[in-house]
Parts: structure tokens; C-alpha cells; sequence
């Protein structure tokens, strides 16, 4: 193992808890106000008419489903990840259902996502979850690589970060395959866009 890939491992077990200690402390209903929209100059970032890449929060993570929700309130067409298996890539499906979820299957690690035969999709803009980030657009992943690689792909996709404020770092590790964020967005301030 590399010294930057221990580095980053150390900072995510780091970044992690202090995620979840900061996501526990929040009432449910101020952490669903916080991402209720996005702010208007990312708005300003979002094409008519674009395909809105989105996650499925858990319960540590910047909630996302307001923004599915405001996004095909405005004609937009939503899309979550999927993925087979955890040795396998990661594609976009088409998201039909954002208030009741019905459209949805459990995936691998109980992740809920598209169905297989949901429609494959290419997001125009994505907003990505992650452990960390930089000022400077830097991002710290869960460690499975499959928005790096679907970035490293899809190089004209707009990517913008959720984050809590408290995930914001001076500096990360990176190796040459991480991608960096167009965006990111707290629920205090914009970074970016870069």
C-alpha cells in the first residue's frame, strides 16, 4: 500500500466520524432545510433542460433528495448511480420516483438504487457525496474509485460536491487517477465554481 493511499485512509476513517458526529447532532429537519434547493448561482451552473446525476444520502452524508426533487419539479431528468458488484463499474439510471422511491431496488451494501432496467443515462451535471474536501475543489471519496472512474469518462459532466462544513480539509492526498470537483456546496457557503 502507497503512502497516499494510507494517508487517505487515515483521513477517511478521520473524516468520517466526525461526519457522523456532526450529521447525529443535526435535527432531521434542519439538515433537510440546509439542502432543501440548490443555491441560486449553482442553479445558474444548471443547463435547461440537463440531466441531474444525484446519490441517495445515508444517514451521514449531505441529504440530496430535496435536490432530486426540486430538479424534476423543473423539468429536469433525474438519474442515481448503480452498481452490479463491487468489482464492477458504475452507470446512471433514470430516477422516476424521488418523493416515494418506489422505483427503487436494494444494491449491493443495502444501497438503494435504479432497477437494472431502468434507462442508462449520462448526467449533464452531477452532485456527488464525499468524506472530504479542499477550498480548491480537491475531493476525498469513500475509497471505491467509481466516481473517479466515471468522471475520468465523462470529462464535460459538471461535478459538484455535497458537503457539511465540518468535512472541509486544508489539503488531501491525491494520486493522478482523483478527480477534482467543479463545485461544492455547504450549507453555508459556495466553493468554487473552479
Amino acid at each position: 500500500m502507497s503512502n497516499v493511499t494510507e494517508q487517505k485512509a487515515a483521513l477517511r476513517k478521520q473524516l468520517r466520524k466526525v461526519r457522523r458526529e456532526h450529521a447525529a447532532a443535526l435535527p432531521a429537519e434542519v439538515s433537510a432545510l440546509v439542502f432543501r434547493q440548490p443555491p441560486a448561482p449553482v442553479r445558474e451552473l444548471v443547463p435547461d433542460g440537463a440531466t441531474i446525476g444525484l446519490y441517495r444520502a445515508d444517514t451521514e452524508e449531505a441529504p440530496a433528495a430535496s435536490y432530486a426533487r426540486h430538479f424534476m419539479e423543473n423539468g429536469h431528468t433525474i438519474a442515481l448511480p448503480r452498481i452490479d458488484a463491487l468489482d464492477s463499474g458504475m452507470a446512471f439510471h433514470v430516477h422516476t420516483d424521488p418523493y416515494g422511491e418506489s422505483d427503487l431496488v436494494e444494491g449491493p451494501m443495502t444501497l438503494k438504487q435504479p432497477a437494472a432496467d431502468a434507462l442508462v443515462v449520462v448526467p449533464d451535471v452531477l452532485f456527488m457525496p464525499l468524506v472530504g474536501f479542499t477550498e480548491n475543489g480537491d475531493r476525498l471519496g469513500r475509497g471505491g474509485g467509481f466516481y473517479d472512474k466515471w468522471l475520468a469518462a465523462h470529462p464535460n459532466t459538471l461535478a459538484i460536491g455535497l458537503a457539511w462544513d465540518v468535512q472541509k480539509c486544508d489539503e488531501l492526498p491525491r494520486e493522478d487517477h482523483d478527480m477534482p470537483l467543479s463545485a461544492v456546496i455547504t450549507p453555508t457557503r459556495i466553493y468554487g465554481p473552479f
